[in-house]
């Protein structure tokens, strides 16, 4: 039976890297180009599962548990940017009944 690390290494390490590119490209683009607070969060989530996914790859070329301790640690961090993006997200739409961010400067005072 192989082990996980084996399985990982079959597939060359520059289409981890391409992918993991190609997704962090796609979450910043959605940053930069979308208004509504809903479809940034997702992106930003994309970006951090992007920089997840190449530090386990290079975490398992090395075999070298850090890399995919760190993850853990980030998808926990994840975790709790989720609960408190939403309760934020959701407290914007009760107050002004809109998520899109161009509308958010009612905000100021």
């Amino acid at each position: 039976m192989q082990q996980i690390p084996d399985v990982i290494r079959q597939i060359p390490l520059n289409y981890y890297v391409f992918f993991s590119a190609a997704l962090f490209c796609i979450g910043v683009t959605g940053v930069l180009t979308r208004r509504n607070a809903i479809i940034i969060f997702m992106s930003v989530e994309l970006m951090l599962n992007a920089v997840n996914l190449l530090l386990a790859a290079f975490s398992s070329y090395k075999a070298d548990p850090a890399g995919q301790i760190f993850v853990f640690f980030i998808m926990a961090v994840a975790a709790a940017e989720v609960a408190v993006g939403l309760a934020i997200i959701v407290m914007i739409y009760r107050n002004i009944q809109t998520i899109d961010t161009g509308i958010l400067n009612k905000l100021k005072w």
